[in-house]
């Protein structure tokens, strides 16, 4: 499990679409929160904080996420090595797992660089440090939590097709329709009484509940709970092989 999940860490940093994934996304998140005026930017709005980080990125993982694990199972399908994997000592729980850890540390990879902003940040305080330290170690947690939801989703629409593209498609569908899909159909009080549940069962209202910087066993619980949901629907498109 260990050697799958290093080959598709060194697969993925050995081509360019891996850079420019990870590039895309930081300079993304730089154009927010320094370049662009409103009161995203930070020096327009004149508080010590990296709020726009914690709201801009979620719209960015959307696709940042997909194009990370569009290739994970889709390009084995594809070439066909698929099948050379299911021979090998390896049950489909590890080879799922070495799969969706390799994506969630490249995401991870690609998040750590924004600490850089923090640093930025705190010392551009007045006086330096005055920033909520607490509160932003809180929203990384959330975000973190997010990206595992979304690195699970994305794993799963490459198990369901061969074509990277379609895998690409799906699995930003699937991040967009958890995040705010949801939310939106709350909002139509079609259903009366249950309206306050479908909305829980959307992603943005936890990871706003995170985003505070309170971790709530609830949330987490959420969280968990989505990744293993759609793992658990990977397990299934892999054993239909068997049907």
């Amino acid at each position: 499990m260990i050697t799958l999940l290093q080959k598709e860490i060194s697969s993925f940093l050995s081509s360019l679409i891996g850079y420019l994934v990870i590039g895309v996304f930081l300079t993304t998140i730089g154009l927010f929160m320094w370049v662009f005026p409103g009161d995203s930017n930070v020096l327009d709005a004149g508080y010590a904080n990296i709020d726009t980080l914690f709201i801009t990125a979620p719209w960015v993982f959307m696709f940042l996420v997909p194009a990370v694990t569009m290739r994970s199972f889709s390009e084995e399908k594809r070439t066909g090595t698929i099948e050379l994997l299911l021979t090998r000592p390896l049950s489909d729980w590890q080879i799922i797992f070495a799969k969706y850890f390799a994506g969630f540390l490249l995401v991870l990879f690609s998040l750590l660089p924004t600490l850089v902003y923090y640093v930025s940040v705190h010392a551009l305080g007045s006086p330096a440090g005055n920033i909520d330290t607490g509160g932003m170690w809180g929203s990384y947690i959330g975000l973190l939590f997010l990206a595992a939801g979304f690195v699970g989703i994305g794993i799963f629409a490459s198990s369901f097709t061969e074509n990277q593209i379609i895998a690409f498609i799906l699995a930003v569908f699937l991040c967009f329709f958890c995040y705010v899909g949801f939310e939106s159909i709350s909002s139509l009080e079609l259903f009366g009484g249950i309206d306050a549940l479908i909305l829980k069962l959307g992603i943005n209202e936890h990871y706003i509940s995170m985003s505070r910087g309170v971790i709530d066993t609830r949330d987490v619980i959420y969280f968990l709970s989505l990744t293993g949901v759609f793992l658990l629907f990977t397990k299934t498109v892999m054993e239909s092989r068997k049907w």
